[in-house]
């Protein structure tokens, strides 16, 4: 009645175990097999890239936005397509960028009117925290125009000149809320002037207003001022911009004109919606400032009077903060409203 010393004594649990092995072994080489079978997630970028410019096509916007394109593409092995769309002071381009997919392939070329969007335009919703940087593409200084026979031959004739006359100076730009509008902002501000804004529907029918005679100054960028200052149909007062530039060397910056403090930058920078994932955009600010440093990109932008930035995201980042904070302020001082 009790089991010989030499039988081999079984669990009855036994039986039971070997299906539960045999059902986990075959689980998981059902696992690996699918898992081997599945397709490599594609690395990024795998297709084109787009480009948005909130402005149409022409000047120094596509002096920025066409290198950078091309160098980020070169960069990244795919195209880089500039899609211009226009309209709204820059915001129906913004905003088109804004609320396409996150996934990295649809870039944003940001300046000013990035910066200016929210105190300019705030039933836009525009958010410059909604965008992360990938570079800073180049940076160009405006020039202080009047007429080649203008009898104002100073920044500090002129200012003395409006400060006698209040009221009865004006200015030209490419529109309210222009970067050469809110130049002209803040060099009143600084200067502490009565001077009148007339906008006009771009910079170049603004040239021809102070060509015509009809303001009697405007701040330009230096690439349509070049032309008329070479064939001496303006006079430049002075360029906005901490140091003297290249493009007029023999040009005096505001603050050595006599107004301490004054400094403005046009700027263009490429942006990214601030939720793609994080090494999709590791990959685009790498690849970008490999391509925003090549000397190619120098000498394409400084055919349209651009000066190339370091091309890292950080300095694209300080950018736009500081000048989110700038053009805020003097947005707000000055009441300006948009049309």
């Amino acid at each position: 009645m009790y089991p010989s010393p030499t039988a081999s004594v079984v669990p009855q649990s036994c039986p039971a175990r070997r299906p539960l092995a045999r059902t986990m072994l075959l689980a998981l080489a059902c696992s690996i097999l699918a898992v081997a079978a599945a397709p490599a997630q594609a690395a990024f970028p795998d297709h084109a890239l787009r480009l948005i410019v909130p402005f149409a096509p022409g000047g120094a916007v596509d002096g920025a936005a066409r290198p950078a394109a091309l160098e980020l593409g070169k960069a990244l092995g795919q195209s880089v397509v500039v899609d211009n769309r226009p309209g709204a002071g820059g915001t129906i381009g913004i905003q088109a960028a804004e609320h396409a997919p996150a996934d990295g392939y649809t870039l944003l070329l940001g300046n000013i009117a990035l910066a200016s969007a929210p105190a300019l335009y705030p039933q836009s919703n525009i958010n410059p925290k909604d965008f992360a940087p990938v570079a800073l593409v180049g940076t160009t200084p405006y020039v202080l125009l009047v007429r080649a026979d203008s009898p104002i031959k100073s920044v500090a004739e002129l200012i003395q000149n409006a400060k006698t006359h209040p009221g009865k100076m004006n200015y030209s730009s490419a529109g309210t809320g222009s970067a050469i509008h809110l130049a002209g902002e803040l060099f009143k501000a600084k200067a502490g002037l009565d001077i009148v804004h007339v906008p006009y529907k771009g910079a170049s029918p603004a040239l021809t207003a102070l060509l015509g005679g009809e303001v009697d100054l405007m701040f330009s960028s230096t690439m349509e001022a070049t032309p008329m200052l070479t064939s001496g149909k303006v006079r430049a007062l002075a360029v906005t911009s901490a140091e003297r530039t290249s493009q007029l060397p023999n040009v005096p910056t505001l603050t050595e004109a006599g107004l301490p403090g004054y400094q403005v930058t046009g700027w263009y920078g490429v942006y990214v919606q601030a939720n793609v994932p994080p090494e999709v955009l590791k990959t685009l600010q790498q690849k970008a400032q490999q391509g925003m440093r090549s000397e190619d990109m120098r000498k394409q932008l400084a055919n349209y009077g651009l000066e190339a930035a370091k091309g890292d995201a950080a300095e694209a980042q300080k950018m736009l903060d500081d000048e989110t904070a700038r053009w805020s302020e003097v947005i707000k001082n000055a009441n300006i409203k948009a049309n």
